[in-house]
């Protein structure tokens, strides 16, 4: 593996294994320059949302890259208080003038809200149909909710965007959506860098002359899982992408796993509430 391997979607679409995180990106010059630095070392999927606001600055950097539009994979998400079939719609009018972009690689339910998130998810498999978006996902949906949604899809969803790391491994939702050829995407795959003050983290990157963050994203790929870690830092987004040079033994693998506390930094999708 090396940093632009991908994974083959259900649908056939390579997807990069290793993204940057656009989130909390609000100042638009560092914003610029992060991406421009990724792109630079190596990235070739950019995460972004409406909520992050910033997708203007995403599309001005890609498109200020000498990297071509179709060589990165960009993905975006439609917000709480634009979801349902028509207003999903526009959302995605709105992302895609702001990203200056023809297409979206990957189009997301941000986070499924109730007795909305299957209409959202309709005209999310719309945009696909008229090849606006080259997948369809989902984000912070539990199985539930994926089971709710595949009663009426006419294509279930390729993609679910969840919380995991190593406090919260999530190893059911993953079976299921393993199961149903779901890919999955960590966000926040280093717990917002709470899990990196883990001593037992720190001794087995000892073990390996590696960071934590190494060793974090490193478990992810082993389990199959796409990580998009979020740093405007110049060497950490180097140092984020130095993980193919090594594999954790299987000893350290279980280690990683039995550090779960199903502990969550951000909220749960049966109970978020936000103030924005």
């Amino acid at each position: 593996m090396h940093l632009q391997s991908t994974k083959t979607l259900s649908n056939g679409v390579e997807m990069p294994l290793l993204g940057l995180g656009v989130y909390k990106m609000t100042d638009p010059d560092e914003t610029i320059q992060a991406i421009t630095k990724a792109l630079q070392v190596g990235y070739r999927a950019v995460d972004t949302a409406a909520l992050y606001y910033n997708e203007a600055e995403v599309g001005e950097a890609i498109r200020y890259s000498n990297v071509p539009r179709e060589q990165i994979f960009v993905t975006t998400k439609v917000w709480n208080s634009d979801q349902g079939y028509d207003n999903t719609l526009r959302a995605f009018e709105t992302s895609l003038k702001k990203l200056g972009m023809d297409y979206v690689d990957l189009y997301l339910t941000h986070w499924p809200v109730a007795d909305k998130f299957t209409d959202t998810y309709r005209a999310i498999e719309r945009l696909y149909e008229e090849k606006l978006i080259r997948v369809p996902g989902v984000s912070n949906h539990h199985q539930h909710h994926l089971e709710e949604l595949m009663k009426t899809a006419n294509i279930a969803p390729i993609v679910n965007q969840i919380e995991i790391h190593p406090y919260l491994s999530q190893e059911s939702l993953r079976a299921f959506c393993a199961e149903h050829n779901i890919a999955v995407t960590a966000w926040s795959p280093l717990g917002r860098g709470s899990v990196l003050e883990d001593k037992d983290i720190q001794l087995i990157g000892e073990k390996y002359g590696k960071t934590a963050a190494q060793i974090v994203l490193r478990w992810h790929l082993q389990h199959n899982i796409i990580a998009i870690p979020k740093s405007v830092t110049p060497h950490r987004i180097e140092e984020n992408t130095q993980i193919y040079d090594f594999e954790l033994a299987v000893e350290d693998m279980q280690a990683l796993d039995a550090l779960n506390q199903n502990k969550r930094f951000g909220q749960n999708p049966d109970n978020f509430h936000f103030d924005f």
